[in-house]
């Protein structure tokens, strides 16, 4: 991707972007040298996160077409990075043609990409906000008007709870999100865990930290992110390996715990 993509304009590119990391990873086109020098900093240290950024992508087909198969049609995408591949609005309407989806983040680079791609889809927006401010995020006139929040939804929060400290409260602010959702809804959490990898945590913190620019932050066990779901019915497999849940094949060359991701689905009763 040159400097030259009228899409950033404007855009910092001097600075790693989580996002554009994120791309970077999958085999994306939409990063920068910047984010390409971060990515690689981190691969020197755990090179399996390549691999983890290409299984988490697999569960996100999997889990759109389950969610849809439960009769969920409207999706809340928070955090949603950058629209490049395997979206959830492609994902989502592959299956259920009126499917409704918005992405929220506060990245400007995700915002003025997002726009930019996704103008002419209707009944798919982009909105600012985040999971600290559910109230006002779900108060979003923008929100509101393409999704119906007297209708179960789906909200997916991908990957972003893992940089969130305790201190600032993540598991207040689901929970806060959790009661304004109508019955019937669903919230998606997928987290990288250090149970398997406990030597590379420190390390990785700390890249991510000077990566962000954030003196905050700290790495979670499984146990401490199934309190994420504290109020929710986890559905069948529970919070297990991003590999293990309902898996298109039950054969798996490698050992689930190499992919550390955690992930699960809560269902509002």
């Amino acid at each position: 991707m040159g400097d030259e993509d009228t899409r950033f304009a404007g855009v910092d590119t001097s600075t790693p972007n989580l996002a554009r990391m994120h791309d970077y990873f999958i085999g994306g086109k939409d990063n920068f040298a910047v984010d390409r020098e971060a990515a690689e900093a981190v691969l020197a240290i755990a090179p399996e996160v390549r691999v983890m950024a290409l299984e988490h992508q697999a569960f996100h087909v999997r889990v759109v077409r389950y969610l849809v198969d439960q009769g969920i049609t409207q999706f809340i995408n928070l955090g949603a990075g950058l629209p490049t591949q395997l979206n959830t609005h492609q994902l989502a309407r592959s299956v259920a043609p009126d499917a409704r989806v918005v992405y929220v983040d506060n990245d400007p680079v995700v915002l003025t990409h997002g726009r930019a791609i996704l103008a002419r889809e209707p009944g798919i927006v982009v909105v600012e906000g985040d999971v600290m401010h559910p109230a006002e995020l779900l108060a979003d006139p923008v929100l509101r008007q393409t999704i119906d929040l007297d209708q179960p939804v789906a909200v997916l929060l991908f990957a972003i709870l893992q940089y969130i400290p305790d201190e600032r409260e993540p598991f207040l602010r689901v929970a806060q999100l959790r009661d304004a959702l109508p019955a019937g809804s669903h919230i998606v959490i997928t987290h990288v865990v250090f149970d398997s990898r406990p030597e590379i945590a420190e390390p990785i913190v700390d890249l991510y930290k000077k990566i962000l620019g954030d003196a905050e932050g700290g790495a979670r066990t499984r146990e401490e992110v199934s309190g994420f779901f504290d109020g929710l019915e986890v559905v069948e497999p529970g919070l297990v390996y991003v590999r293990d849940w309902r898996p298109d094949s039950p054969f798996v060359s490698e050992r689930s715990d190499k992919a550390w991701v955690i992930v699960g689905v809560g269902r509002k009763a």
